[in-house]
């Protein structure tokens, strides 16, 4: 039996992909993917991302910001290199497109790093699109004047929006293999935390849900920013694309605030920080499910690659 008492805290954080799991470390990423063929094949590269080389990038709140956007990029690298593995079966002899023969003319050897950015871009879009323009637009129809009342309407919206979604998605056949591979990072995470042996047995045992997860950040951004946009002035009269424009401006706040709160959340654990985790931890039962000992052994694979030599708690 593992032993699950957490010993200490460690800056690791994680990502399921395709048939794998992304685990980043303090000095470097690495991505394991299970093969077709059942190999696991680990990616490990550097984890050269601006803020090691700028203090100010690690400021609080700053520090938010920037981890956002760095794990968005590392996260589209990590699912990029996973989607590799698993192309469309027949298309291996099929001739390029004139759209791709375009492509690389064009951009040649920085195609790749400007789909990355455009896929980066496109998920912004998608998620200000959902979870501020139409919250937004919805609750203008209801002649609500005080920006109290309407601000809590709309934090009702983006919170039935996302819980919405993520129901949706986890009936995909293809996405809850992805919530697996979640749950198996969490597990070897966890089970690195106590101190035991990597082994597909100890991670078994440990709990699938984790406070430092991505998807307890984004219920904490919504709730953040509902206590946030409360003390605008005067938000209430204004127009709803007004008001979806100066959300816009505040969300690097919103986005830097929760990272702090969320931080402190991993790293403690008394009353406070339990409450704060709870809702989060209660999302994770639709993200994460039970993992088999193949994906254990993925994640595993994936960790083993990045943990530092000395166990000690670190910034996350």
């Amino acid at each position: 039996m593992a032993n699950t008492e957490k010993k200490f805290c460690t800056s690791i954080g994680g990502q399921a992909v395709i048939e794998g799991v992304m685990m980043r470390g303090p000095k470097q990423y690495a991505v394991a993917v299970r093969k077709p063929d059942g190999d696991i094949i680990v990616d490990q590269k550097d984890n050269k991302v601006p803020s090691h080389k700028y203090k100010l990038l690690r400021k609080p709140i700053i520090r938010g910001v920037v981890s956002f956007f760095e794990s968005m990029v590392v996260g589209v690298k990590a699912l990029m290199f996973s989607a590799e593995y698993f192309d469309v079966e027949g298309d291996e002899n099929a001739e390029p497109s004139k759209i791709d023969l375009w492509l690389e003319k064009t951009f040649g050897d920085k195609l790749k790093d400007y789909v990355i950015y455009f896929s980066i871009l496109l998920s912004l879009a998608f998620s200000i699109g959902l979870f501020i323009i139409v919250p937004t637009f919805i609750t203008s129809f209801f002649g609500i004047t005080s920006n109290s009342v309407k601000t809590t309407v709309e934090g009702g919206f983006k919170l039935l929006i996302f819980l919405g979604y993520l129901l949706l998605i986890s009936r995909m056949k293809d996405i809850r293999r992805v919530f697996e591979y979640h749950g198996a990072e969490h597990k070897t995470i966890h089970c690195y935390e106590t101190g035991a042996e990597l082994t597909v047995e100890n991670v078994r045992a440990q709990s699938r849900l984790h406070p430092r997860c991505g998807t307890s950040f984004l219920l904490i951004v919504l709730l953040i920013s509902v206590v946030l946009f409360l003390f605008v002035p005067n938000g209430g009269s204004l127009a709803w694309f007004v008001r979806a424009g100066y959300k816009l401006l505040l969300l690097p706040l919103v986005a830097g605030v929760s990272y702090e709160i969320i931080k402190y959340a991993g790293r403690h654990n008394n009353l406070m920080t339990r409450i704060v985790s709870f809702p989060g931890m209660m999302f994770q039962y639709i993200t994460t499910k039970e993992p088999d000992d193949t994906q254990i052994e993925v994640a595993i694979a994936a960790l083993n690659a990045v943990k530092p030599e000395q166990k000690e708690a670190s910034a996350w």
